[in-house]
């Protein structure tokens, strides 16, 4: 049986890997004294109890379904380095663990990674060889209960789901991997489109650098090769004759190969791919290729009722996105949850609009040790998804209600801002989704109300010529562009149809009392919406139910809870 069997970084792909997805031994670690018992030290007897990885122990993919808090917990599997592997360089890839990670080889440690959401890897060079089999040991810690300095999103800090919080991830939560790469390989490669100039900027930066080799990139559209000196940050310019941009309605993909050569021996080959494609700010509207884009969002939290935050397949990311399309909506923030890689594939091929954000929520951005946390985790996400054309927005928090200490909240704000400003100037920052800003390039605002005659009273210029905010002691609204990315939310679910769970169902505001009311209210809250002339987009909550809360426009199990072509014919309008 292959689990998750798909390579799961498209934009920086190699050959030669080995998944290690499927069924592994683990063990609970309730009192977090592990090390101490020297589980570490394990052979290749293992734990006593299976998981199936890259499924969380929560989810029931994963064999076991535990839904109590778990502190800690170690995972065991032996690896097999293959002999063909001799003189390369050992990369032990995790696609997220959720939230403390160490990695034991026979015993070592071989690496430590704290933040929950975002990919990173361990090189095991020094501790294996080729041709030999090696245990390795993976330790956890996640706490996620209330309160925390860790970053959690959507996670409970109580035992159970409630409102808008839900299921918890603990541990390997996204496929693991071994992959072989040359000393002087590439470490990643950042791929700048530039689409007024007709050309893609690639920089690549090198595990290690010797003098004599080059840098070689090929454009199979174009037939471009160009090389170049091995030098990090030394960018290589192909430019593009007869350029396709790449749009919602066009998504136009360019396949790219970069090698690392000594001579004309290849050391290391990458698949990639890059989208021409450009997004900016005139005034107080958001540009897509030079020309105003209105925003159809839908809210995408990413859960799944077998696989909590994992999706059960890759199919399963791509139809996500395809329910969203036929629902009437152009793109989705993805809200309080990092995205696997492969779903920003898939939305680059089919042409999907995304925000990125993190799941900021349980991180106090008054508190400076907490913002540290956020922060750090907050980098890798912008340098590992800087390259997809889809991504048009980076939000690094949302709702920061916390302003205990409002020099280290505009501190906090300052920083995350500037970071994704530093690492990708190429598109616009919303500091926080919702409210508190503290500088931000997009004004966004969140609101629950009900009647759509109320909605477009709040929403509308007051007589001095004022925008609503959400918070008054936010700083002056200077004129960026307006957006409204959380509204709508409407509780529904046949009375005479619980297919789900409801426990404590919960939605925003009193649930339409027939299907007709339903869709008078839906509508009327989008043509509110859309009738407001200085508003640039929107953002309607949520694409699916998620456990209890069961305002989607899908059910959570992603089949069909209203009249798709209704919903379209809503969703689909244009501001006049």
């Amino acid at each position: 049986m292959k689990i998750r069997p798909e390579y799961p970084r498209p934009q920086f792909q190699r050959d030669s890997w080995i998944n290690l997805n499927g069924p592994w031994s683990y063990e609970f670690d309730f009192g977090e004294s592990g090390t101490e018992h020297g589980r570490q030290r394990f052979k290749s007897t293992g734990f006593d109890e299976t998981i199936l990885v890259p499924f969380c122990p929560e989810s029931e993919l994963s064999g076991v379904g535990y839904k109590d808090f778990i502190p800690a917990m170690w995972y065991h599997r032996t690896l097999d380095i293959p002999a063909a592997w001799a003189g390369q360089d050992v990369l032990l890839q995790f696609g997220g663990v959720d939230y403390e990670c160490e990695a034991y080889i026979n015993g070592q440690s071989v690496g430590l990674h704290y933040g929950g959401t975002v990919s990173f890897s361990f090189d095991l060079t020094r501790y294996v060889e080729a041709g030999q089999s090696f245990d390795l040991v993976v330790r956890v810690q996640d706490h996620c209960k209330n309160p925390s300095f860790q970053p959690r999103g959507k996670q409970s800090g109580e035992f159970a789901s409630r409102g808008c919080h839900y299921t918890r991830t603990t541990g390997i939560w996204q496929t693991v991997w071994l992959e072989a790469v040359a000393p002087a390989g590439l470490s990643n490669v950042q791929i700048i489109p530039d689409l007024d100039n007709s050309c893609f900027v690639v920089t690549p930066t090198f595990r290690t650098e010797k003098q004599g080799l080059t840098f070689q990139v090929s454009l199979d559209d174009a037939n471009a090769k160009k090389r170049i000196a091995a030098q990090n940050g030394s960018p290589v310019i192909l430019e593009l004759d007869n350029p396709t941009p790449w749009s919602p309605e066009r998504p136009h993909l360019y396949p790219i190969l970069c090698e690392v050569l000594d001579g004309e021996t290849v050391l290391d080959t990458v698949q990639t791919y890059a989208g021409l494609r450009k997004v900016h700010i005139e005034g107080d509207r958001v540009y897509l290729n030079n020309k105003p884009f209105y925003q159809r969002l839908v809210l995408d939290q990413g859960f799944y009722p077998d696989g909590i935050w994992t999706a059960p397949s890759d199919e399963a990311l791509r139809a996500d996105i395809e329910l969203s399309k036929a629902a009437g909506f152009n793109g989705a923030r993805l809200h309080q949850k990092v995205f696997e890689e492969r779903f920003h594939y898939w939305a680059d091929v089919l042409g999907y609009i995304t925000w990125g954000e993190t799941s900021s929520w349980g991180c106090d951005v008054s508190d400076a040790v907490s913002s540290g946390y956020m922060l750090q985790e907050w980098r890798e996400i912008v340098l590992r998804d800087r390259n997809h054309p889809s991504i048009i927005t980076w939000t690094p928090f949302n709702e920061t209600w916390e302003n205990t200490t409002p020099a280290q909240h505009s501190r906090s704000h300052r920083n995350a801002y500037e970071i994704a400003h530093a690492l990708d100037p190429t598109r616009p920052v919303n500091d926080t989704s919702g409210f508190r800003h503290v500088v931000t390039d997009l004004w966004t605002v969140h609101t629950y109300e009900q009647d759509p005659a109320k909605l477009f009273e709040k929403l509308s210029r007051d007589p001095e010529g004022n925008v609503w905010k959400v918070i008054e002691d936010e700083p002056d609204y200077t004129g960026q562009p307006y957006l409204v990315s959380e509204f709508g939310g409407i509780k529904w679910w046949p009375r005479d149809q619980i297919v789900h769970d409801i426990r404590d169902s919960w939605g925003y505001g009193e649930s339409p009392k027939s299907l007709e009311e339903f869709y008078a209210r839906l509508e009327g809250l989008v043509d509110a919406m859309l009738a407001i002339p200085h508003i640039s987009g929107y953002c309607y909550t949520q694409l699916t139910d998620v456990e209890q809360e069961q305002n989607g426009i899908y059910y959570y199990d992603r089949t069909e809870k209203f009249d798709m072509a209704r919903i379209r014919a809503i969703f689909s309008k244009e501001p006049s």
